[in-house]
């Protein structure tokens, strides 16, 4: 039986085939040469330092290349990119056979994250010549990244407290043992063992001084900046929250911010980015009941933004007996500023504002409850009867559910469009956690590279869909990143009417 047969590896061969020969005209690697070569990397910031005394310096372009044929690969650890360099056919002509080791690999994402974003906005304004960008519907919604710090290495007041009660149950029974102990040997071996539980003491007893220095419910040591919080239903990790906003045309991310909080209070933000990045505030912007938040309805309204917020379910204690006498079924009166039940009893407020936890609210009661025939259908209380409060976003929020109800189909569109990135990143790249350590800055280049190699990745399949061949592409690149710095300048000069500086 035949089969192939491999060439001799001593032969030497009188015409060697080049690296460019090697390389497919329609490869993406020359995409990432050409998208790279066009940008000003000095006009971004990338540091570009280096000591006149010591050996040359790789110019930033070359790690930019290496780190985003990298993610595009799925390849972050800068270890591994760094054995690319020598055995990658495609690394070894994008880099013109350069080989830097990865320490100098590593140090770029970490001494570049405001440069890296700017390299994102690049992505964002090709998608944008390339009529990709609809900005007419957005989504916007949250993912969680595993950070480099362990749960054990998170620590709050009651955990801290929890280990010096135990260290300091265990040095009582170590000197009632060191009382009744008769030999040396034996007392020597009970001293070790406290002065490790004082040592110990002393440790948690920092760390507790360190969180109230720092006025956080909790503090991580090998990445501070993390958080302990729920991941999805009740599994918890410490993590970094990540914000994204996504254009419902062809599903790409025009924004993201690498946060530490959750989403209760990050919809007006990502709504001012918005509308500086899009230059209009003509979109409507889908969430999900997370961002449900009042003071959130009246910034989106500030900026002129339609919202379709989903509207989250009553809590079980503000439940009425029967739910047709949950106070949403209570009509409300601007002029009169009273409400009317469904018995037809008028409940007033006394004028009075009290302050909520992040809000003010007055009360609405009547006193037609003592007598009402159906009370105990109505309310559980029963010294004041029904009461009705009133927050001071209230008329936001029910033009929000006016909208929702108005727009059930637009509604529905929200998962397939911000989840799109997501379900790419996180399920067919494997990009579930961050790689980088210590500080949210170094998180944010980490995730910038990932919505990078995202966009492009995005961009030429869209190309390749539409048929257009890739040096259409490249011509498109080197036409239109001039605009890239313009539009630059456009989102880091100061604002004004409700717009923002954007952070990078």
């Amino acid at each position: 039986m035949k089969y192939i047969s491999g060439k001799d590896r001593k032969q030497t061969c009188l015409f060697p085939i080049s690296l460019e020969d090697s390389i497919d005209q329609d490869n993406s690697v020359r995409a990432i040469d050409q998208f790279v070569n066009q940008l000003d990397l000095a006009d971004l910031g990338f540091r570009q330092d280096h000591t006149e005394n010591g050996p040359p310096a790789y110019h930033p372009s070359v790690l930019l290349k290496l780190y985003i044929y990298g993610y595009l690969n799925r390849v972050r650890s800068s270890r591994v990119l760094e054995k690319e360099c020598r055995r990658n056919i495609e690394v070894m002509w994008l880099l013109e056979s350069l080989a830097p080791d990865h320490n100098t690999i590593s140090n770029f994402r970490k001494d570049n994250p405001k440069a890296i974003k700017k390299v994102f906005f690049a992505t964002v304004s090709i998608a944008r010549n390339f009529g990709l960008i609809g900005a007419t519907l957005i989504a916007g919604d949250s993912t969680k990244f595993r950070a480099q710090n362990s749960k054990k290495n998170n620590f709050n007041q009651k955990k801290i407290q929890r280990h010096l009660d135990y260290i300091d149950t265990k040095l009582e029974q170590y000197n009632k043992a060191l009382e009744q102990s008769e030999t040396q040997n034996e007392k020597e071996e009970i001293k070790k063992d406290i002065d490790k539980h004082q040592g110990r003491r002393k440790q948690y007893k920092q760390l507790e001084k360190q969180l109230k220095e720092s006025g956080e419910p909790q503090i991580s040591t090998s990445d501070p900046d993390s958080k302990h919080m729920i991941v999805r239903n009740n599994i918890t990790e410490v993590a970094y929250c990540i914000q994204s906003t996504v254009d419902a045309k062809n599903n790409i991310p025009i924004d993201y911010l690498v946060t530490n909080n959750n989403d209760s209070k990050a919809m007006g933000l990502m709504l001012q980015r918005a509308k500086t990045i899009l230059k209009t505030n003509t979109f409507t912007a889908l969430y999900d009941k997370g961002y449900h938040t009042g003071s959130e309805f009246k910034t989106a309204n500030n900026l002129g933004i339609e919202t379709l917020v989903a509207i989250p379910g009553i809590g079980r204690a503000s439940q009425a007996p029967d739910p047709n006498y949950n106070s949403e079924h209570f009509n409300y009166n601007k002029q009169t500023d009273t409400y009317t039940c469904p018995q037809g009893h008028v409940l007033k407020s006394n004028g009075s504002t009290y302050k909520g936890r992040n809000y003010r609210f007055k009360q609405y009661k009547t006193k037609a409850c003592k007598n009402c025939p159906v009370r105990e259908l109505c309310t559980t209380s029963i010294v004041n009867g029904k009461v009705i409060q009133r927050s001071e976003f209230q008329q936001y929020i029910e033009q929000n559910a006016k909208r929702v109800l108005n727009n059930p189909e637009a509604y529905k569109k929200r998962q397939a469009i911000v989840e799109h990135p997501y379900g790419t990143i996180k399920r067919q790249w494997g990009f579930d956690h961050i790689t980088t350590k210590r500080t949210k800055q170094r998180a944010s280049a980490d995730i910038g590279l990932i919505f990078i190699a995202y966009n492009l990745k995005r961009i030429w399949n869209i190309v390749k869909a539409g048929k257009r061949p890739y040096f259409l592409f490249y011509n498109v690149i080197i036409v239109h990143i001039k605009t890239v710095y313009r539009l630059f300048k456009t989102f880091l000069k100061p604002k004004t009417n409700n717009q923002l500086v954007i952070t990078v």
